[in-house]
């Protein structure tokens, strides 16, 4: 027999017995389904993650110069966290010797970031914002845009002009119906004058983006984010990969050889990167994915064991029927072959129905919940053959219980 005729003959089977078949790969069904949802919603946050979370709060093909990590992976040992408050702070000079050893290409900005509540005569208070002291570059690193406005240059940001850059949000807020271009904000009592309005960036994990204060460093700015006390970190950006390394390394021996660190001595700094700082997310994510494979995973158990009853139940109902296909000439292989194409056909067509639901799930979890959701293509070539596996080893015993009845006995069954 043809691979193709037991197809045919076993949808014939699923089609006369519709009731049966459904019951039989309803197990299959929504295995391949949860599989086809849980993975879908781990590929979207990790695209959420990796792409928009890094990009909006890292940067691209970046690294920030800091004391010690502003993304910890995991627990932080006490003896860990001592150390790190030992280290020298990251100042200005720093930052300064930094950008005179980068390579061409390279951008640089020093970045100092502290929540602060701004104020204006059209409003006394409201929400917290995140304050920022940077220089000129920042706005080149970060991809910011203005809607409204401009950023402040390099020569305004040297001798400190009193000028303001808000987020959207923090500009709808102080400045209700008002353009807030040539207004004065004033945060810890100090006058800024609003130069620009960021175009609106959304929120990651709750974090909104478009509530936030930029100014030039070398301004009161600075006083604001209380950099005397050292400053956050210095942002530098590659033009290229290799760019980017030879910058990182530059930025280190620059920094170790003013922190006076021998040769055998560790970094009292670090570098953090996308990668760095996304290292608890990799863990996390291999956790989800494996979960949503051996969970599902319980339900395709399920689903090949019910499909194997179902298959011996076929067999005893069918025994005159391998009686009458034996003595006209089929071998035992041939027997074989039908019962377990039949259970793998049946299994196959669960996980299809599966992998629809999957994807119908996975819309709905996108549009009714904030998490992210996109099916990825490796999920749905694994369920096709989880479900043709399963049907396979599921009808093995049911197939070689049918082909080893004999001929004569299945003749007389009734």
């Amino acid at each position: 027999m043809s691979l193709l005729d037991a197809i045919r003959l076993a949808l014939t089977q699923i089609r006369v017995q519709k009731l049966k078949s459904f019951f039989t790969l309803l197990g299959v069904t929504i295995g391949v389904m949860f599989l086809i949802a849980v993975v879908s919603i781990v590929n979207g946050m990790s695209k959420y993650v990796e792409e928009d979370f890094a990009a909006k709060f890292l940067g691209v093909n970046t690294f920030t110069l800091r004391r010690y990590p502003n993304f910890q992976n995991g627990n932080v040992t006490e003896a860990t966290w001592r150390e790190w408050q030992r280290r020298p702070l990251i100042t200005s000079e720093d930052a300064e010797a930094v950008r005179d050893a980068l390579p061409s290409g390279a951008h640089w900005a020093i970045q100092d970031m502290r929540y602060a509540t701004p104020a204006s005569q059209y409003r006394s208070s409201g929400p917290q914002a995140m304050v920022g002291a940077v220089s000129a570059e920042y706005f080149l690193i970060k991809n910011l845009d203005v809607e409204r406005g401009r950023v402040f240059t390099e020569q305004e940001e040297q001798i400190g002009a009193p000028v303001v850059v808000l987020g959207s949000e923090t500009a709808d807020t102080y400045f209700p119906n008002i353009d807030p271009l040539g207004k004065e904000l004033r945060l810890e009592g100090l006058p800024f004058r609003v130069i620009g309005v960021l175009k609106k960036q959304g929120s990651t994990f709750g974090v909104s983006l478009d509530r936030q204060a930029i100014g030039p460093f070398h301004s009161d700015m600075r006083r604001v984010t209380h950099a005397r006390m050292g400053i956050d970190g210095v942002l530098v950006q590659g033009s290229d990969v290799g760019n980017l390394q030879d910058s990182e390394e530059a930025a280190r021996e620059v920094m170790r050889r003013r922190h006076h660190l021998r040769p055998s001595d560790p970094d009292n700094f670090m570098f953090e990167t996308s990668d760095s700082a996304l290292g608890f997310w990799q863990g996390i994510k291999q956790v989800l994915v494996i979960g949503g494979i051996v969970l599902p995973a319980i339900g395709l158990v399920v689903g090949a064991i019910v499909i194997m009853n179902i298959m011996l139940v076929a067999v005893a109902d069918r025994t005159r029927e391998i009686g009458i296909r034996k003595a006209l000439g089929a071998r035992r292989r041939d027997i074989m072959w039908q019962f377990l194409v039949e259970s793998a056909t049946l299994s196959l067509f669960g996980a299809i129905l599966g992998i629809a639901l999957g994807f119908g799930l996975s819309a709905l979890i996108k549009s009714v919940t904030p998490l992210p959701s996109s099916v990825a293509l490796w999920s749905i070539v694994v369920s096709v053959f989880l479900g043709a596996g399963v049907g396979i080893i599921a009808g093995i015993y049911p197939a070689s219980r049918a082909s080893r009845l004999d001929p004569i006995l299945a003749l007389r069954s009734d």
